[in-house]
């Protein structure tokens, strides 16, 4: 199950008391004081697993504490410090307060670490308080409470390409063509509810990562069709390709879906509809569907000036289409790992 947002309760550790206590030995009158400080409490931290594709765990276990820290004794013994609690996420996870929404944290690099919930100070005891003027305290503190924090995570996926189109336009057939993914294919719209990532091999032994975005809608974003879910995933990719259905079964207008999609982009946030593109002609594998490309090809030409047909059924023009993307990964300087870290050639999101 893909899982790409949660929300967690975290409570970092108590911190120990401290101990008021004196020396008491024979022979020793007036040992002076010697209680000790409290152990710290553990800290609540994040950390990036680069082998972790969804937020499932976090789904079925939502509140974390860490390990108090213990109290101080006598004869000047610090408390044992709470341990630490780690948490493990995918890497592309935001970190946001519940409450006002505010980003906490973007960990996006492999085995990133960050510190969620601080643990309390342990208490101090009497020995820390005495002085020439204070030969005898009496005081010792209690240990400071941990940080408590409500918080949502959000998973962005990592991909250096997002394939973006209305629902049933090949996105997914078209993935399952050009790399290791299988999605679910069917011939209904919205066939695909969660994101899917493939690794794209390409002959000079390079790859690069791919993500079939789930079919994007009119008013997507204003959550319409699950558009915020949908459309958060394109922020992290380097390049979109933009398919657009000619089969001879839409009946929509190619170049209408086309600005129906840049808008939602747009105003989801401005920075995707500025985000390089290659549009691409799906489903061209019938006569009446070959004519409407040859008759809309300019128009599109005009839009964009990396326009192509495929048709992943046929197998047709799919080289050319891994070739444009390589050739506009290389051209921005941002081409993928040729084994993108902790993901192997069969990994992918179910």
């Amino acid at each position: 199950m893909f899982v790409d947002q949660v929300k967690i309760t975290v409570q970092a550790g108590k911190g120990g008391d401290g101990c008021c206590s004196f020396r008491r030995e024979k022979y020793i009158p007036k040992g002076g004081p010697d209680g000790g400080n409290g152990g710290r409490g553990g800290d609540i931290i994040l950390v990036t697993d680069p082998g972790l594709t969804t937020l499932i765990d976090l789904r079925y276990q939502q509140l974390y504490r860490a390990d108090t820290g213990t109290h101080g004794r006598g004869k000047s013994q610090t408390g044992k410090s709470g341990q630490d609690m780690y948490i493990k996420i995918p890497l592309g996870t935001v970190v946001k307060d519940h409450e006002t929404g505010e980003i906490v944290a973007d960990l996006t690099e492999p085995f990133e670490e960050f510190v969620l919930a601080h643990g309390g100070r342990g208490g101090f005891g009497n020995e820390h308080y005495k002085s020439s003027v204070n030969r005898a305290p009496r005081r010792a503190d209690k240990g400071e409470p941990g940080e408590e924090k409500v918080l949502t995570l959000e998973l962005k996926l990592l991909a250096d390409v997002g394939i973006v189109g209305f629902p049933n336009a090949g996105k997914s057939t078209l993935i399952s063509c050009i790399s290791n993914a299988h999605p679910e294919i069917a011939d209904y719209p919205f066939t695909t509810l969660t994101p899917k990532l493939g690794v794209v091999k390409v002959e000079d032994f390079r790859s690069f990562v791919a993500a079939d975005i789930p079919g994007i809608i009119e008013g997507a974003h204003e959550g319409k069709g699950l558009g915020h879910r949908f459309l958060k995933h394109t922020e992290r990719t380097r390049l979109l390709v933009h398919l657009l259905d000619f089969s001879v079964m839409n009946t929509r207008d190619p170049l209408q879906d086309y600005h129906t999609l840049q808008r939602e982009l747009k105003a989801f946030d401005p920075a995707l509809a500025e985000k390089p593109q290659i549009l691409v002609a799906s489903k061209v594998d019938h006569p009446e569907a070959e004519a409407r490309w040859e008759a809309l090809r300019p128009r599109l030409l005009e839009l964009n000036p990396t326009v192509m047909a495929i048709s992943s059924v046929k197998g047709a023009g799919l080289k050319e289409l891994i070739y444009a993307i390589k050739t506009q990964l290389e051209a921005m300087g941002q081409w993928g790992a040729e084994n993108p870290e902790g993901r192997g050639e069969e990994d992918q999101l179910i």
